[in-house]
């Protein structure tokens, strides 16, 4: 039987559902209010949000890391998301990470939402 080859697409693909799933376990403790909670989440997976969690986290990254967000950035994009393209690809790149570390590196993955938790903008 062939392995098959985990593209940095396919990275992308289950980081961004590990990492809503994160956040929907960081905040369902939050609130009981459906409206509030919708809010909470959605204010945590997005693009803008991503970006710049990916920002504050780059210098705590690898060598090897920091290659992977560089390549995940240059992925083609789809032509809706085109108009906030550099927020969309930097987006891309962070849920290539939560996948990658989903899957092969569970105790960085961890280190990361530990870290995630505490930031101000995050709570």
């Amino acid at each position: 039987m062939q392995k098959e080859v985990i593209t940095l697409r396919n990275y992308a693909h289950i980081g961004d559902a590990v990492w809503e799933l994160f956040v929907r376990e960081y905040t369902v403790f939050k609130t009981q209010n459906a409206k509030i909670l919708h809010k909470i989440t959605t204010d945590r997976v997005n693009t803008v949000f991503q970006k710049n969690l990916l920002n504050i986290i780059m210098p705590e990254l690898t060598d090897e890391e920091l290659e992977l967000v560089k390549r995940a950035r240059n992925l083609p994009i789809p032509v809706a998301r085109r108009t906030i393209q550099k927020d969309y690809r930097q987006a891309t790149a962070f849920e290539a990470l939560i996948g990658i570390w989903y899957l092969h590196n569970k105790p960085r993955l961890l280190y990361f939402y530990e870290k995630f938790k505490t930031l101000d903008a995050f709570n």
